[in-house]
């Protein structure tokens, strides 16, 4: 594989503008994809690597070794199916404490000839983004809502408009300093550098959601194992961006509880007989089951178990519902896409339709190629969407090129770390 991906021109051959990298980190597993980026902006993924999650909890990081080597196992896969060696990721910030706010900002047009420059721009989000912020938290994104030249509102792209005053509307999304100096220390330990941090509930947008649903007004809840990454958007742009401290997990614990079972075994009940929608659940079906304390197994009814769940998931709703109608459910015309490893449970969107009285679908990332017989679910959305956030990002700026070397493993990734710490 060539170390310059911006030669690989052939008869045929797509043209590889640069080589990019996500970091999932999450609180059941971490993946790290490897994707080609070609001149229109398609990625092709080259190589991925996935290993179950350790020294995470709710999306934020509670031991630092385990996640370093988690991170290190995922990025390590990774290299060895790809052949490239990863220096630099884009990785995904979660964990219950990310939030959002809406700022404005406003300046004088300075040039002779008021006209527009990118200056004038620039300024205008400055001064939105100096809203007050607790020192104690970082910001992850300033992102552009829109325009207001002279009055006039919904202008998309100023630069080179005549006028005299310039606002902008921002959407910026905050997280836990501490939180994020925990998470940057772990991939750096893993040998890796950090291209942008990006907020989960934007990256898994940018892998299920449109463009036109996001012009009309929709909402993507990213529903992991301990957290749901929510972010909501109209006009093209997100107005809302939020995390909350529920997931999949809970429901695997409920069930342990309720049939006195093992997690591991209520996880195997969860996915292979669970569902949320009970009509079609007879309540004679039994189902066989190892319980805690007891030699011998017994049998539980199924509808036992899948009212459990149902009840689980109607509280999730009722909570993601209220989330969503104190930041503006109103402008989502387009309705709730449901996506991440949580929301493959059988009968999800039928019941958050009746619980939230609104559209409700479960989406799975479509828009990459390559190797994806084993990623193109919902597990994956957030993984994906970081690919896709990285390729938009490389359409305005440099290519990002990585050099086609060995993997050296995580001992050797680490050990290089170290040494740049301490000489």
């Amino acid at each position: 594989m060539s170390s310059d991906p911006g030669d690989r021109e052939g008869a045929g051959e797509t043209v590889v503008e640069g080589v990019l990298v996500g970091i999932d980190v999450g609180t059941s597993k971490v993946c790290a994809l490897i994707g080609e980026v070609s001149r229109d902006g398609r990625v092709t993924v080259i190589g991925h690597g996935t290993v179950p999650s350790a020294g995470l909890k709710k999306g934020a990081v509670v031991n630092i070794d385990q996640t370093v080597r988690s991170i290190g196992d995922a990025v390590e896969k990774a290299e060895r199916l790809s052949g490239w060696k990863i220096d630099k990721a884009f990785v995904g910030v979660g964990g219950a404490q990310v939030e959002s706010l809406n700022s404005t900002g406003q300046v004088a047009v300075t040039a002779h000839d008021r006209e527009v420059s990118r200056e004038d721009i620039l300024r205008a989000i400055e001064v939105a983004r100096a809203v007050a912020i607790p020192s104690n938290r970082d910001v992850l994104h300033v992102e552009r809502r829109g325009f207001i030249v002279d009055g006039q509102e919904g202008v998309k792209d100023p630069l080179g408009m005549s006028a005299l005053r310039l606002e902008v509307e921002t959407h910026i999304v905050t997280a836990p300093q501490t939180a994020v100096q925990n998470l940057t220390k772990c991939v750096a330990a893993a040998g890796v550098k950090i291209d942008e941090r990006v907020a989960n509930a934007l990256a898994a947008a940018e892998a299920v959601a449109t463009e036109t649903e996001k012009e009309l007004g929709v909402a993507v809840a990213d529903i992991g194992a301990g957290t749901i990454d929510l972010a909501m958007f109209n006009e093209g742009s997100p107005f809302h961006t939020s995390v909350l401290p529920v997931g999949g997990n809970f429901v695997t614990n409920d069930v342990a509880i309720g049939i006195k079972t093992s997690l591991p075994v209520a996880e195997e009940l969860k996915i292979e007989h669970g569902t949320c929608d009970l009509r079609g659940v007879e309540a004679d079906e039994d189902i066989g089951v190892s319980v805690l304390g007891e030699d011998a197994g017994r049998t539980i009814s199924r509808l036992e178990l899948c009212q459990i769940i149902e009840a689980r998931m109607r509280e999730t709703f009722e909570l993601l519902g209220a989330e969503m109608r104190s930041a503006g459910a109103g402008m989502l015309p387009a309705g709730l896409i449901l996506t991440g490893g949580a929301a493959q449970l059988s009968g999800l969107a039928e019941l958050g339709r009746e619980v939230l009285q609104m559209p409700v679908r479960v989406v799975a990332p479509t828009a990459v190629s390559g190797l994806t017989d084993s990623i193109l679910t919902p597990a994956y959305a957030t993984a994906i969407g970081l690919l896709m956030w990285g390729a938009r990002s490389l359409a305005d700026g440099e290519p990002t090129r990585y050099e086609s070397a060995p993997a050296f493993g995580i001992l050797g990734r680490m050990r290089d770390s170290l040494r740049s710490i301490f000489p």
